[in-house]
């Protein structure tokens, strides 16, 4: 037996989503994704990720600018869905959409609930320092990710974790997990659990300007930023006129003045321990290992990684 669903989704993370639903049988009578947007140097436009994957496989996709109006949310009800999931869409639902399809909106929500509600959960778990992460299915309410938790399932946060390698974890995870959410669906057998008050957290949207290392922070915050922010937005210094992007490092013992390097192998202060840089980019190049990197840049012990002041 399979459901008549609605996906709604926009990046990557929602493409193994969408291709498992598909993969277990159940109908897929309409995507939702954002629209295409201005993107690489000749800002042509471009589909996302979800828009691309549904078109190769002839599906109908829907890039609606709002839901609030009228004519949009009688669209959506048309299609007489049994259920919508949704996942990373990037567009608020109105109680019309969220009420419309017969058993509402099911949402793929990258985090233990109610930690991290809210736009960048597993960037902010990994930055928090939290030991775990994983994958709640809720039913959608018009609160933000505020909804009845319907399943749960959690994995490890290590030292070696990274946005990427978390994002690839929890978009497999949730992709196996709301295939048997709605295969409880089917059956009567899925029961929902209100999200408790205690423990609410907000992963705040990122931004490109928290990439800039500070160096009056612990190297073991640093490490912790660079790994969430990888691949984006990234983390950088400056060293006279240039920008350079670090791919990874190490915390290691050491003490000093907060960004000032400790030897020549970019070992470099901060306000508690110290951070070695192992892999980074030079604009305009490509990554290197940091002893590569310096056999063509010279940053020799004592020098300062701290921004200039006027």
């Amino acid at each position: 037996m399979s459901l008549r669903l609605i996906f709604m989704g926009t990046p990557d993370f929602s493409v193994s989503i969408l291709a498992a639903l598909i993969e277990a049988g159940h109908e897929i009578c309409a995507v939702y994704s954002q629209p295409p947007r201005p993107a690489g140097r000749g800002h042509k436009e471009q589909l996302t990720p979800v828009h691309a994957f549904a078109a190769e496989r002839g599906l109908p996709v829907l890039t609606p600018k709002s839901l609030r109006n009228a004519e949009a949310q009688a669209e959506f009800a048309a299609f007489q869905a049994d259920a919508a999931v949704v996942a990373a869409y990037g567009l608020i639902l109105p109680k019309a959409v969220l009420d419309a399809p017969k058993q509402g909106c099911l949402n793929v929500h990258a985090s233990l609930l109610p930690r991290w509600r809210g736009a960048a959960p597993i960037q902010r778990a990994i930055q928090a320092g939290d030991a775990e992460s994983g994958v709640t299915i809720m039913q959608m309410d018009e609160g933000l990710d505020t909804g009845t938790m319907l399943l749960i399932d959690r994995l490890p946060i290590t030292a070696s974790t990274t946005g990427q390698s978390l994002h690839d974890e929890l978009a497999a995870q949730g992709a196996r997990l709301i295939v048997e959410a709605l295969t409880q669906l089917e059956a009567g057998t899925l029961t929902a659990t209100p999200q408790p008050a205690e423990g609410v957290t907000y992963a705040a949207k990122l931004a490109k300007e928290e990439g800039r290392l500070d160096w009056t922070r612990s190297a073991a915050e640093l490490d912790r930023t660079i790994r969430a922010f990888t691949p984006w937005p990234g983390v950088w210094f400056e060293h006279g006129p240039e920008r350079f992007k670090v791919i990874s490092a190490q915390v290691v013992a050491g003490s000093g003045a907060p960004g000032t390097l400790l030897d020549d192998s970019l070992t470099v202060a901060c306000a508690e321990g110290a951070l070695r840089i192992t892999k980074l980019q030079r604009a305009g190049k490509g990554a290197m290992e940091a002893e590569a990197f310096l056999r063509g840049y010279s940053l020799p012990k004592g020098s300062s990684l701290c921004p200039a002041t006027n």
